[in-house]
């Protein structure tokens, strides 16, 4: 049971004091074990665990909150430790405020100044906002601390735009030092400031005081004449008359000058019409010149008219110009749709792409065109990627296309197809032809040529859309120079909106690119309903090893594009998990096509033996092996971001299985060579080329090796693989990173030993029948009898065609390989033991002579085979010779001694072969 963890304990905070949202470091010891550890933070008693990144177990940053307390301690609460303490203390300090035309080193918010006092937004100029200085005078802060200020003034405050203004709190902090003469003129100057609001209606009355007076005047004259004729009474009569006078003088007027006033009215209005055209032609010429602007592409002279028209006609109430204007909004809509249009067309470039959004946002077009040109790039894109798969499907339907240059669209990025075609052979061992690698080499799969032009197809167009998408969220697409701080502002909230909106635009993408790539490659890894969406190919073969490890270069490459433009790594992980699917398959491939070579190496065999009775076979099939997995080297390796193509069990177990059956087949290979002539050999397996008789016309030079020599052969084949071949393909697995070498070895061991010791049985079976056969009919030749015979002089004959018959299996194998001679000697002098030990038994009774010649023979037989004698060789010899009766006589004993010296001599030729050294021997 594991100790628990000590609590945490905070040692140090930089900096130890600060307003609300300060970035502090916390230091200490046992602060967590992770992120997830940490569930627990509070400085001054605010909760700050929002704000915390946990960086180690003794770092943590975060940000402090608007804490109550202005000091507290640091409080630190783990999983595994608990709520922790603290020696340190933190100091929260209470902003500054800043006044309006304070200097200040950073921005001050003066678009909405929000008046406390009246508690209404007051959307006006900086400068007509209250001073920031209402006294006019010098401003001496003191020293008196804010705690005690607000202990003195409870609930009050010194910020004369509140409600809660305290003027003894203000002067205490800002005139502690201020002499009285000063604030004699500080009073004086508040007089003046409040004088100045009824000035403009004084200067109004000052200005027109004198038609003031006359009009008073004038209204106290007729009060008094009307006063004054009250009382009196005058005659109708004059009256009327007078009234009749004026009616007729005015009628005579009007007469006499209707028809001069009437032109002069005329030419009043024709004056004022030509006035008015002349003052106002820019909005009677504007439609006009909208159009023609609009036909030359003059879209910003276009925006500034119209932004001049709007501020000076936009809400006017004559006629004329209202019916202009309208006019003019008539055109600007026009060129509000086609400028949309322009900025959904496609193809578009980046450049135009923003120069249309700031149009239309200058136009105040409706909606957001800035995210609708980012819907409709992204379809494109996708609508690119399945055109491009369409287009292959059918041609590949359609014909077997040859790329002799594979000049994709004139791209100027160095195609690797061609950089394959350039540098590798595509052909699989040394089975092809080299006549055959120029047709080979430019013949590139459809399948590969698609993803080559699918992931170009993205990585040219998928950058232009990330950066638009990031000029939206940093709103560059209105203002390179912030000028439109709104529009910008706006952008910037809707691109917080929709930021999962274009996640999910990316990831379509993504997944587009996969699926396109897996149904061509991998069309097994689809599910059931994404095969006719992103399948349709016409799988006729699977692709080569080397096609696929070039596939999987130019998705790597791909992803390290789209790397590089700061796209969030867990958008481009089903990236990693196509590559790494590649990388599997091409390893379990190239295995495939590397066992099918190595069975084709039955076909090579050539039957040449070295000084060390071996032929090219081993070596060719050790080189086999080594090419395939050098081809595997990039495969193998692990780019950034990438894990092992061997951490899934599965992978592990499918590559180990394949790579016991490519050993094998090797094995199969040497059995089927060692036990079948050249007629049998089976070829049905092969491709026509590969088994045409041209391609292996001159393998087979040596047709007169017999079935037995093609056994020693392959056993000293078989012996060289046990001791080094497999050994070093064991030693080179495991440099490359294969998992369960062990197992491949120990698997593949097993069965070259049983198939050396089914050879061996075999060869021992041709070679030692024959001579143990020969045994009993050669002892019995001539009714030849144990129990009465001749005094022997000498070894028979069928002992001596015995030895030769031995020596012949000798010079054979010694011919192959010295190294087999002791392992099949020791065994074939271990049958004709065993025979020989069985004969002697079988006998009923020996005579003396009989005794004596059975004993001579076996003596003779087990002294000239001494060398290669095994305890079970030297077991039958000694069961043969207990079967006969012992030599009484020292006159036997003397003529047994003498016959042995002369079979000796006289086979002294013969039996040079049994004189090596033993140190040779072989234990079976």
């Amino acid at each position: 049971m594991s100790r628990a963890r000590q609590p945490p304990l905070v040692t140090g905070i930089s900096p130890n004091e600060g307003i609300s949202w300060t970035k502090v470091t916390i230091r200490g010891e046992n602060l967590g074990t992770g992120p997830t550890d940490l569930i627990g933070l509070t400085i001054c008693g605010h909760n700050c665990l929002l704000t915390a990144e946990w960086m180690s177990a003794s770092k943590i940053v975060c940000r402090v909150g608007q804490a109550k307390n202005d000091k507290g301690d640091i409080i630190v609460t783990t999983k595994s430790g608990g709520k922790g303490t603290s020696t340190v203390s933190f100091k929260l300090l209470k902003p500054e405020k800043i006044g309006i035309l304070d200097q200040s080193a950073v921005w001050v918010d003066e678009m909405n100044y929000y008046d406390m006092r009246t508690d209404r937004n007051k959307g006006i100029p900086p400068l007509s906002l209250r001073p920031a200085n209402p006294l006019g005078i010098e401003i001496d802060k003191g020293r008196f601390p804010q705690k005690d200020l607000e202990a003195l003034f409870p609930g009050m405050s010194a910020d004369f735009t509140s409600e809660n203004f305290s003027a003894a709190w203000y002067l205490i902090e800002n005139h502690s030092t201020t002499s009285f003469d000063q604030l004699k003129t500080a009073v004086v100057n508040l007089k003046k400031q409040a004088n100045k609001k009824n000035e403009g209606s004084l200067a109004y009355v000052k200005g027109g005081l004198s038609t003031f007076f006359e009009a008073q005047d004038a209204l106290s004259a007729i009060h008094q004449k009307l006063e004054a004729d009250g009382t009196e009474k005058v005659e109708g009569s004059m009256t009327q008359k007078l009234e009749n006078v004026l009616n007729r003088a005015s009628n005579t007027a009007d007469t006499l000058f209707q028809e001069v006033l009437g032109r002069k009215d005329k030419a009043d209005s024709t004056r004022n019409a030509l006035n008015v055209l002349q003052r106002f032609k820019f909005l009677f010429n504007l439609p006009l010149n909208i159009e023609r602007n609009i036909q030359k592409g003059d879209y910003d002279v276009v925006i500034n008219d119209y932004e001049k028209a709007k501020s000076l006609f936009g809400k006017t109430e004559v006629q004329v110009f209202k019916k202009y204007y309208a006019e003019v909004e008539t055109r600007i809509e026009a060129l509000r749709e086609l400028l949309l249009d322009k900025l959904l067309e496609t193809p578009s470039t980046l450049h135009d792409q923003k120069r249309y959004i700031r149009y239309l946002s200058d136009l105040h077009a409706p909606g957001d065109p800035a995210w609708q040109c980012i819907g409709a790039q992204h379809q494109w894109i996708l609508q690119l990627m399945h055109n491009c798969k369409e287009s292959y499907v059918k041609e590949q339907k359609g014909k077997d296309i040859f790329f002799p240059m594979l000049d994709l669209d004139s791209d100027v990025r160095p195609s690797p197809i061609g950089h394959l075609s350039q540098t590798a052979s595509l052909k699989r061992g040394s089975s092809f032809q080299s006549g055959r690698d120029d047709a080979w080499r430019y013949k590139a799969p459809q399948q590969v040529v698609f993803v080559e032009k699918l992931t170009k197809l993205v990585v040219s167009q998928l950058p232009n859309f990330w950066k638009l998408w990031i000029s939206y969220v940093n709103g560059s697409l209105f203002s390179e120079t912030a000028e439109k701080s709104g529009q910008m502002e706006r952008s910037k909230k809707n691109a917080r909106q929709r930021q999962n909106d274009f996640k999910k635009m990316i990831q379509e993408v993504m997944h587009s690119l996969v699926k396109l790539i897996r149904g061509a490659l991998l069309p097994f890894s689809l599910r059931e309903g994404e095969s006719r969406q992103y399948g349709g190919w016409e799988m006729k073969s699977e692709l080569s090893g080397q096609w696929l490890t070039h596939v999987i270069q130019t998705v790597r490459l791909s992803s390290e594009s789209l790397t590089a433009l700061e796209i969030p790594n867990d958008m481009l992980q089903i990236i990693q998990d196509l590559i790494l699917d590649l990388r599997v398959r091409c390893i379990i491939v190239t295995l495939q096509h590397t066992a099918e070579d190595i069975k084709r190496l039955a076909e090579k065999e050539d039957w040449v033996v070295d000084n060390e009775g071996l032929t090219s076979l081993p070596s060719q099939f050790e080189q086999c092996i080594i090419h395939s997995l050098q081809s595997l080297r990039t495969v193998l390796d692990c780019k950034p971001g990438e894990a092992s193509v061997f951490q899934q069990q599965k992978t592990q177990e499918d590559v180990c299985q394949i790579s016991i059956g490519i050993m094998q087949v090797f094995i199969d290979c040497l059995e089927q060579l060692s036990t079948k002539p050249d007629g049998d050999i089976d070829t049905a397996h092969l491709p026509v080329d590969v088994s045409s008789p041209d391609l292996f016309g001159s393998i087979h030079e040596d047709s007169s090796l017999s079935s037995e020599q093609r056994l020693l052969i392959a056993l000293s084949n078989c012996r060289y693989l046990e001791r080094h071949t497999f050994l070093n393909i064991a030693e080179h697995f495991e440099k490359h990173g294969f998992q369960g070498v062990e197992k491949i070895t120990q698997v593949s061991m097993e069965s070259l030993k049983e198939l050396d010791q089914r050879l061996f049985e075999m060869y021992i079976e041709f070679k030692a029948d024959p001579i143990v056969g020969s045994l009993e009919p050669g002892i019995y030749a001539g009714y030849f009898d144990w129990k009465d015979c001749l005094v022997p002089t000498g070894v028979r004959n069928y002992l001596k065609e015995a030895l030769v018959n031995i020596i012949a299996v000798h010079a054979e194998v010694f011919t192959i390989s010295k190294d087999l001679v002791p392992r099949v000697m020791s065994r074939v002098v271990e049958a004709v033991s065993e025979e020989l030990s069985r004969l002697m038994q079988c006998v009923s009774s020996f005579s003396k002579n009989g005794a004596l010649q059975a004993r001579l023979e076996i003596c003779a037989l087990r002294d000239t085979v001494a060398i290669y004698l095994t305890p079970e060789s030297n077991s039958s010899f000694k069961q043969a010779l207990e079967a006969l009766p012992q030599l009484s006589s020292g006159t036997d004993k003397k003529l047994l001694e003498e016959l042995l010296n002369k079979f000796k001599s006289s086979m002294h030729l013969q039996l040079t072969c049994f004189q090596a050294s033993s140190s040779a021997m072989m234990k079976t």
